[in-house]
């Protein structure tokens, strides 16, 4: 990956700073987005003193002109697109029943076309190149959790879009990787949106046991280098998508079991 341009968007934090952190120590030119200034300049500032030749975007990926924005800040600065990696993301925790409509469409546009504008807005470039296309996605792209109605479902039209793309691309030399964390340590939880649309806070879970970010970044650097079509990632999350496959009605009473027991879970 030395010096191959990686844009990465919602790099401010989490997965996707730290992303930017194993591919730039790698030699690889990169873009940040985020919609914070002050956290995407933060991080910026904080990668550059480790040596990383890092910019930052400021943008929002459920805006189309921001992502077009981006892809020509990303060939101003750097002269080319190898990679994106569609990282930004937000979730919700409510029950459907209960939750705001707006709650799920705003997840759906961050989440889903979020990624189909950044792609569409880069896919000339990486084209071009025959670079690569990830999408960081979730267990909850393969077994629906309750309380997450426009997360899961976000990240099931994302596993299918991605899906296409990558048999589209079959012929063109284009490399099409969706990437599914399991239970991973970030600040998707506290920014998580509650029924209303407020930002739930606090993390419902118990995060020093997840993987951190760091570790999910490697995994998905190294998928990225042997262009892999497709990793789940941790035991749990792997196990979790074999079990839902051929034993979906018994996974059902399982996985209620486990989101029952989080903080002040919707369900009961």
């Amino acid at each position: 990956m030395k010096d191959k341009v990686v844009i990465i968007t919602g790099g401010s934090s989490g997965i996707g700073k730290a992303l930017a952190e194993e591919f730039g120590k790698q030699g690889s030119k990169v873009l940040i987005t985020g919609r914070n200034r002050s956290d995407l300049q933060a991080a910026v500032d904080e990668l550059r003193q480790k040596g990383i030749v890092i910019g930052g975007y400021p943008a929002d990926v459920s805006r189309l002109e921001d992502n077009r924005n981006m892809a020509d800040e990303a060939i101003r600065v750097y002269g080319k697109i190898d990679v994106l990696i569609n990282n930004a993301g937000i979730s919700m925790r409510a029950l459907f029943e209960e939750v705001d409509m707006e709650v799920v469409r705003r997840v759906m546009d961050i989440n889903f076309y979020g990624v189909l504008y950044a792609t569409r807005s880069c896919l000339p470039e990486i084209m071009k190149n025959k670079g690569s296309v990830i999408g960081i996605s979730s267990i909850a792209g393969y077994r629906g959790l309750p309380g997450r109605t426009g997360y899961s479902a976000s990240k099931f039209a994302l596993n299918g879009f991605l899906e296409v793309l990558r048999t589209e691309m079959l012929k063109k030399g284009v490399h099409v990787l969706t990437a599914c964390p399991g239970f991973t340590a970030s600040n998707i939880r506290k920014r998580s949106l509650v029924k209303d649309g407020s930002a739930q806070g606090e993390s419902p879970r118990n995060e020093t046991t997840m993987m951190t970010a760091h570790e999910c970044a490697r995994y998905i650097y190294r998928a990225t280098v042997k262009r892999k079509k497709i990793i789940i990632l941790t035991r749990q999350g792997k196990l979790t998508v074999f079990l839902n496959k051929w034993f979906p009605g018994w996974m059902d009473k399982i996985v209620y079991d486990v989101m029952a027991k989080e903080d002040n879970a919707p369900i009961r």
